[in-house]
């Protein structure tokens, strides 16, 4: 039974251990960082300013990448104090914490930051951390006014010719998260930029404005000479689930930059269907067999999605029922087909798979 005196006893640890600056930060410690208020929140915050500027950015740091994937605790109020944090490193690495369900205040203070925070990677991180805000405001789950106000922001850093490239570009991809009106334009203007980088984001923001009129550029970048492109043309494939993209993905899928593995991976998984999932059962084994976890993990969550996103329900890891005389077997590159040719097959395949499942039972009970 944890009692009161039990959690504080524990933080009482975490905060000595805060203030030693040689000690790791355990996973009690991190835990109990969660969801501080009353006494614990005025004592954390009164030890704050007493912690190197080097202890502060760890500990951040440390809090981010534990709410990546812990989404049950709540480090909300620290990345807020940590926004105003006199040490460039520590708001930039608070900014990038903060959630897309933050308080109105803190999207505030990203906004204030965004602007004129004096060190342009903290402007930049900011306004890239804009985007999560103007895709809620795109939602209705902002006020009205706010949401203007937000997308006038982002546009105005976009417009500011002399304001960090980098920044500029962020707000390229921050504001393709809304159907505004101009901002199909901005994007085309973007793509027809000499500066590379900006391309990139160009490519980047036609995947996250939902638009498939951009199909046809994000198809001719999956090929594209240059990874940065070809990286965010996978992504945006799978952005607009574009099934035409599916042959050249899974041939990215087998590329040896980690990276465009993997998006190309995403993308098979939110396009789904039949070929997407033969496919990513086949690397999941190649990964298996080269004991890849990371790569294993990542075709799983593809796996799952590509099962959301189809129609038909491939067991994970079966691969001796796959028709051989099927054109998809060949990786899938004859996939341009007629609707009606796709929904035939699906029905039968939908049909085969509920034989080999059936025949195939008593493989899959635990």
């Amino acid at each position: 039974m944890v009692t009161k005196q039990t959690t504080t006893s524990k933080f009482g640890r975490t905060l000595n251990l805060l203030r030693d600056p040689d000690a790791s930060f355990t996973a009690e410690a991190i835990y109990s960082l969660s969801d501080l208020d009353g006494a614990q929140w005025d004592a954390f915050r009164a030890a704050w300013p007493d912690l190197s500027a080097e202890r502060r950015r760890n500990l951040v740091l440390r809090l981010v990448e534990t709410a990546e994937t812990n989404f049950e605790l709540d480090f909300s109020a620290i990345i807020h104090m940590a926004l105003q944090d006199p040490d460039s490193e520590v708001r930039r690495s608070a900014v990038e914490g903060v959630l897309e369900d933050a308080a109105m205040n803190t999207i505030e203070r990203v906004i204030q930051m965004a602007l004129h925070d004096p060190f342009s990677d903290v402007r930049a991180a900011a306004t890239r951390t804009l985007g999560l805000f103007v895709l809620r405001g795109e939602l209705g789950k902002l006020p009205d006014y706010f949401n203007t106000r937000l997308q006038d922001a982002v546009l105005a850093l976009y417009y500011d010719l002399h304001e960090d490239f980098d920044v500029r570009r962020r707000a390229l991809e921050a504001i393709s998260n809304c159907g505004r009106e101009g901002v199909k334009d901005l994007i085309h203007e973007a793509y027809q930029s000499d500066d590379l980088p900006m391309r990139v984001s160009a490519v980047y923001a036609m995947g996250r404005s939902c638009d498939e009129t951009w199909a046809k550029q994000i198809l001719d970048e999956l090929s594209s000479d240059e990874p940065e492109l070809r990286y965010e043309a996978a992504r945006a494939s799978g952005e607009l689930e574009l099934q035409k993209a599916l042959p050249r993905l899974i041939e990215l899928a087998y590329d040896d930059d980690r990276e465009i593995q993997e998006a190309a991976i995403w993308a098979m998984g939110e396009i789904g269907g039949s070929t997407a999932r033969k496919v990513l059962n086949e690397l999941a084994a190649l990964a298996d067999d080269a004991g890849d976890d990371e790569l294993n993990d990542a075709i799983a969550e593809a796996q799952s999605m590509a099962t959301l996103a189809g129609q038909d329900l491939l067991p994970l890891f079966d691969f001796g029922d796959l028709d051989e005389d099927d054109d998809d077997d060949d990786l899938g590159y004859d996939l341009l087909r007629d609707e009606d040719e796709d929904e035939d097959e699906e029905e039968d395949y939908e049909e085969e798979d509920d034989e080999a499942w059936a025949s195939d039972e008593e493989d899959y009970r635990f």
